[in-house]
């Protein structure tokens, strides 16, 4: 195979979006966006005829393209699906008297939810997501929380892609539906003591989750009262949790960098919420509780956050437990019967480590240089051992108990590869790349043995970038037909994300948002100047936030790149933040600036944001993609930036958009046909830009 951009049969002329004028004018500046069209006036509904036809002009050129290279596609397809298990399932989770899983049928979407008394019993079906998502072009299982006693499960549907979910009470005995609460939940809600109601959170027409609500099961919908709702900041969004011990229901209220919870008694939810700590700006914190205790993880006195206590009779009196250090980032805290869990990053590497509530510590020991390591099911307050999650690039999805009695790590459940997996023929890495302001970006590599590093090599490049998510380096049994085909695969660790702390995240966001953009690009020179590959055989690749570093990044240094796929990118970022009626501008804001109150935001934002700043040179192939429902980047981002590239570019490089006419953020929601929408993108990638050969 052999990168060419040449087809089977002559490609149709590329669709042209009509350009319209329509401009305005901000803080003394004048914009020209003649794609604004697009964007549907009567959104959220999407009926003009105009813009429903480009966008189906779009897929059909799509699907041209692609047409002569069905046959590589249905090839990665196969092998992808050939390295799941497809009658997989996960390990059972002790939850008082029974016992919980999911497990998928052979050649099944979608899984189906199981129990079993722990005293002994039939496996009972709880929920089959393939019956109940029979004939739905999208479907999507937000939660199943089942009652205390057990008798109930509340359960949260969208079959749109919108993100606003269905809610329903289900009786297990009967496994029929007794009652919908509501349209536009959103999160997972949460049961009362007495199993008598839920807690849960709604969205508002702006889909913003603005309230907290409860239902008494047996009563009217009209009747259910609202516990909080949030009104003085649009940018706060609200959701609910519960307790480790179970004593109490959670109601906080924030955005990125601001929060406020409040206390319910669980087994009485009518009683007035206690407020913890008042709102302060860029102070977060979180809590959990055990033996009459708060334990609350905030950042108020470090930026690495410190753990604190507090007496639920005085819950805004805090003492120092564990202080804030500059190489411990806290990232959370469980707090179980007998030991207090902490997730932290030492130096960028996931740790694990165990507090008696005496004060001793320890650290669960794991080998690997560079790996991801988190809790996993834990839902009783006393386990007798933690469940964990571990893997690394090399080492597939693992299971542990770990047994602190004996410290010892319990094998449950190694993610089986049926195909065949052999790890000794896999290297991973972790590089450590200079920044053009001397900082050190640390990348995660894995190759094929043998791969040599002459300058020639072909890599694919990851990273996202924003909200303080980290890219954990995580195996994946997809980037295998890259690998298998010579390439290697690298995850790029940028500003933007708290991958090395939380200042980490701080310095790629606001006024210092291009810190991300350019890590991106010096993390691929420097993969250059150490001969991994070379300009224009880099692939890249990101997705939402991740998607506007892609579209930052083809506009500064196209020729580094030799094929980019941008998922529901976010690229039209003056416009949406401009626009506060849209569901997450308000709480963005934090995030990148607001550009309608400050004039050195806006021009900022300006001066990076991809749509913006397309400009007539020569951009490397690209396969765009949105969804049409998405409520988190519209559909007419993707659909803008795209049209105007097909205007402005000065190259003839294949230029692909495809919106899912029915699905949303995640794009399609059955594994199958969310793996097939990976092998377009990859075989996008191969007919591009060439592979070594066939997969090995």
């Amino acid at each position: 195979m052999t990168a060419t951009n040449s087809q089977a049969s002559p490609l149709p002329t590329p669709p042209r979006a009509e350009q319209r004028p329509h401009s305005f004018t901000r803080h003394g500046v004048t914009i020209d966006d003649p794609w604004n069209w697009l964007r549907d006036s009567s959104y959220p509904t999407v009926d003009d005829e105009d813009v429903l036809s480009y966008l189906r002009a779009e897929n059909a050129y799509f699907e041209a393209a692609m047409a002569p290279h069905q046959g590589l596609i249905d090839t990665l397809f196969g092998e992808m699906r050939g390295r799941i298990q497809e009658d997989d399932s996960s390990v059972p989770a002790r939850d008082g008297d029974f016992t919980y899983w999911w497990a998928f049928q052979s050649g099944a979407q979608y899984r189906i939810w199981y129990r079993r008394p722990v005293a002994g019993g039939e496996a009972q079906t709880i929920f089959d997501e393939p019956a109940e998502a029979q004939g739905k072009q999208y479907f999507r299982l937000g939660a199943l929380q089942v009652s205390p006693d057990g008798r109930y499960a509340a359960i949260m549907v969208d079959d749109d892609g919108s993100e606003r979910f269905q809610l329903k009470i289900r009786d297990l005995a009967t496994n029929r539906d007794i009652e919908t609460i509501t349209q536009v939940g959103i999160g997972a809600p949460v049961w009362t003591s007495d199993s008598g109601g839920v807690v849960f959170t709604e969205v508002n027409e702006n889909w913003r989750s603005y309230r907290a609500r409860l239902h008494r099961l047996g009563q009217p919908v009209a009747n259910d009262r609202t516990l909080y709702e949030e009104t003085e900041n649009i940018a706060f969004t609200v959701g609910v949790g519960l307790t480790q011990d179970r004593k109490y229901i959670l109601i906080n209220t924030g955005e990125n960098s601001s929060n406020e919870i409040r206390l319910i008694p669980a087994d009485n939810p009518e009683a007035p919420p206690v407020l913890i700590a008042r709102r302060r700006p860029l102070i977060q914190y979180s809590v959990d509780a055990s033996h009459g205790k708060l334990w609350i993880l905030t950042n108020d006195t470090h930026v690495n956050f410190r753990l604190a206590e507090a007496d639920p009779a005085r819950p805004g009196e805090w003492r120092d437990v564990i202080p804030g250090t500059d190489t411990a980032y806290l990232r959370g805290v469980t707090a179980f019967r007998d030991h207090l869990v902490i997730t932290e990053r030492v130096n960028g590497r996931d740790q694990i480590r165990l507090r008696q509530y005496d004060g001793r510590e320890e650290r669960i020991p794991f080998r690997e240089a560079s790996y991801t390591v988190g809790l996993d099911s834990n839902p009783e307050y006393a386990p007798a051992a933690y469940r964990l999650g571990y893997s690394s690039m090399v080492t597939p999805p693992t299971v542990y108990d770990y047994h602190p009695a004996d410290d010892r790590l319990e094998t449950l459940k190694v993610q089986p590869i049926p195909s065949g997996y052999d790890p000794s023929q896999y290297v991973t890495e972790r590089l450590m790349m200079p920044s053009r302001d001397g900082w050190q970006i640390p990348v995660s590599i894995v190759y094929r043995r043998g791969f040599e590093r002459n300058g020639r090599g072909r890599l694919f490049l990851y990273a996202y970038g924003a909200y303080g998510y980290a890219t954990p380096p995580a195996f994946n049994t997809n980037r295998f037909s890259l690998l298998d085909r010579g390439y290697a695969f690298a995850i790029a660790h940028i500003r933007g994300g708290d991958d090395m702390g939380y200042q980490w995240y701080l310095d790629g966001k606001l006024d210092r948002r291009t810190n991300t953009f350019n890590d991106f690009v010096d993390a691929a020179r420097g993969l250059v100047a150490q001969n991994y590959t070379r300009a224009g055989h880099i692939a890249i690749q990101g997705g939402s936030a991740g998607g506007e570093l892609m579209g930052a990044v083809v506009n500064s240094d196209p020729g580094l790149w030799g094929a980019v796929v941008a998922d529901v990118p976010f690229v039209d970022v003056v416009n949406t933040m401009l626009d506060e009626s849209l569901p997450l501008t308000p709480g963005e804001w934090n995030e990148w600036g607001n550009p309608i109150t400050d004039a050195a935001a806006f021009r900022y934002m300006l001066s990076y944001s991809p749509y913006d700043n397309v400009t007539a040179q020569a951009y490397p192939p690209m396969l765009i993609t949105g969804g049409l429902n998405d409520p988190r980047v519209t559909y007419w981002e993707p659909a803008k930036w795209a049209a105007r590239l097909r205007a402005t570019r000065t190259d003839d490089n294949l230029q692909l958009l495809k919106i899912n006419m029915g699905a949303g953020h995640g794009g399609q929601s059955g594994r199958w046909t969310r793996l097939r929408e990976v092998a377009e993108s990859y075989a996008f990638i191969l007919t591009q830009m060439g592979a070594e050969g066939a997969a090995r």
